[in-house]
């Protein structure tokens, strides 16, 4: 392992939120993410203006297929490398694609194949980026900070998500995509002399194998990625929250996704009606995300994910049934809350069930259930609903949802997990 400067002993850490430290981190994190959310306003309405429908779709799912088939060797190779250094590296590739891809928009006549072209690099990034992303908080502060640093880590994903839509907007509007491109792009670039400034500790030694990381040797990239594997598949807390974090998401994309649309839709409520159903998602879930950062600890938190995963399944069943509008938002609240509230937890036991020199490849696992196979099924949701109505295939989909919180309550290992005190 690479030596770096050294963070404070675990013993002596700083609370995540008064750390300068993980502060930088934050903000360096905060600012990529606001500059990937302008980036995707940027790349539609730029694809927009110059393509067909069928283009349009195909320029804005080019990231997902790189993204998808990387993300497993993205796990192994922010591992390998540490994941500072490819975070750093990740966000200077990203804002290079961006900011050349501007100035091209800017001298040239538009054209699709510099979009498509972003499209697959920011996929192609983001393979390494993400579990990178994951894997680094264990290297910032103290296990028992961990839960705290995942609660405003989704703080920064929602801040990112709300003033984003807007500052893209605006970037449009002010001088169209080669300008939204450009904030994109300079956002990113905030990132990268803030994560440089970012200091991060040795990996501590799993209890279980007390020898130094260091001295361990490397295999080949396909052994790690086996043993990566192996590591999730052969632990009581990770493998099956894997399966409970993948159904969750296979049950609520749909309905999140292309449901509301119809919903809203259907209802007369209009697009004004869906984003006032989405802001209140959004509120409930930044709720839960502020409640994990302000306490940094819940006690008894596998079985808080599993009751907040089995709750959240009967408020995404009851949406499709919600009579008026403010009926919908209530519960869009109610369903952000429970949701955000076992993501969040669910994330943290990711980050403190897992030993750290694998937390790149479990996230990456993670990752991919979530970014890469929840996707596909939202054509078959779409196809459902065609086929039967929005309330049967609600009502199917929070059953599967909520079996991933049978899971992890009919797991004795998962049930009773802690986070470190």
């Amino acid at each position: 392992m690479t030596a770096t400067l050294a963070a404070p002993p675990a013993s002596t850490a700083t609370p995540a939120h008064r750390d300068g430290n993980v502060r930088r981190w934050l903000a360096a994190y905060t600012s990529s993410m606001l500059g990937d959310n302008i980036y995707y306003i940027a790349l539609s309405w730029a694809v927009v203006r110059i393509g067909t429908p069928a283009q349009v779709g195909l320029v804005m799912s080019a990231s997902a297929l790189p993204r998808a088939v990387l993300m497993l060797g993205g796990g192994v190779v922010a591992d390998r490398f540490g994941p500072r250094r490819v975070v750093i590296g990740s966000d200077a590739v990203r804002c290079a694609a961006v900011l050349a891809v501007a100035a091209l928009l800017f001298l040239t006549r538009p054209a699709l194949w510099p979009l498509a072209l972003l499209a697959l690099v920011f996929g192609a990034v983001d393979a390494v980026f993400v579990p990178a992303v994951g894997a680094l908080p264990a290297r910032l502060t103290a296990q028992d900070q961990l839960g705290r640093v995942q609660g405003l880590r989704s703080l920064a994903i929602r801040f990112a998500a709300v003033v984003g839509a807007p500052l893209g907007g605006l970037g449009v509007a002010t001088g169209g995509a080669p300008a939204a491109f450009a904030l994109a792009g300079l956002l990113i670039a905030v990132s990268v002399p803030l994560l440089v400034s970012v200091r991060v500790r040795d990996l501590p030694a799993d209890p279980a194998d007390p020898a130094d990381p260091a001295d361990t040797p490397k295999g080949t990239a396909w052994t790690d990625l086996k043993d990566g594997l192996r590591h999730i598949r052969g632990h009581r807390v990770l493998a099956p929250l894997m399966l409970a974090i993948a159904l969750g998401d296979l049950g609520f994309v749909g309905p999140l996704n292309v449901g509301l649309t119809l919903l809203a839709d259907q209802r007369g409520w209009g697009a004004a009606g869906m984003g006032w159903i989405l802001a209140g998602f959004g509120t409930g879930a930044a709720a839960a995300s502020l409640l994990l950062a302000v306490r940094g600890r819940l006690p008894r938190a596998g079985l808080v994910a599993g009751c907040a995963i089995i709750a959240g399944s009967v408020a995404v069943g009851a949406l499709a049934y919600a009579p008026t509008l403010p009926a919908a938002v209530g519960t869009a609240v109610l369903v952000g809350l429970l949701t955000g509230l076992s993501g969040v937890m669910c994330g943290a036991l990711l980050q403190t069930g897992s030993d750290p020199a694998f937390l790149g490849r479990v996230t990456a696992v993670a990752s991919l259930v979530g970014l890469g196979l929840t996707p596909l099924s939202m054509p078959f949701a779409a196809a459902a609903i065609g086929a039967w109505g929005l309330r049967p295939v609600y009502v199917v989909s929070a059953a599967v949802c909520g079996l991933g919180g049978v899971v992890a309550l009919a797991v004795r290992a998962l049930r009773t997990a802690e986070l470190p005190r």
